[in-house]
């Protein structure tokens, strides 16, 4: 009884939708309003009926002034993959732990294979960035020395 009642609702609701879409369409027609065939897109990328201003020869772009590499390192650019840090935790029984970044505040796990000094909790120490089979890892643990 119910599937019946809600079939003869959506049609009913489908036949409301064609009408009022002819209806639109029927005074559109009458009154002469119609949408643009064309639309075009702007220098800013706005969407107008009108045709945009041509652009200016100044705004133009040689192909020759498009560089498609990485530009080359200045002889003072120095990059670094070392970071500092200190030991927020380390298990010495179990042999890892976790060290906090200076700069950033990232924590990274450490294991007791990728160190190549003895650490413990608070230590300061320098380290590299590895990938882990659950994420980055501290590598190439050292301690500062002071």
């Amino acid at each position: 009884m119910a599937d019946s009642f809600n079939k003869k609702e959506r049609e009913k609701k489908k036949r409301k939708k064609r009408q009022d879409k002819a209806d639109l369409k029927k005074h559109r027609k009458e009154n002469g309003e119609s949408l643009p065939e064309f639309m075009y897109v702007d220098h800013n990328g706005n969407i107008t009926a009108t045709p945009p201003e041509p652009i200016d020869k100044e705004d133009e772009i040689a192909l020759e002034d498009i560089e498609v590499s990485v530009p080359k390192k200045a002889e003072g650019d120095v990059v670094s993959f070392v970071k500092q840090g200190h030991v927020k935790f380390f298990n010495t029984e179990k042999g890892y732990g976790f060290i906090i970044d200076k700069a950033t505040k990232d924590s990274f796990f450490v294991h007791i294979d990728g160190c190549q000094d003895v650490i413990k909790d608070n230590d300061k120490v320098e380290f590299e960035v590895g990938k882990g089979p659950k994420g980055p890892i501290a590598m190439r643990v050292k301690l500062i020395k002071l």
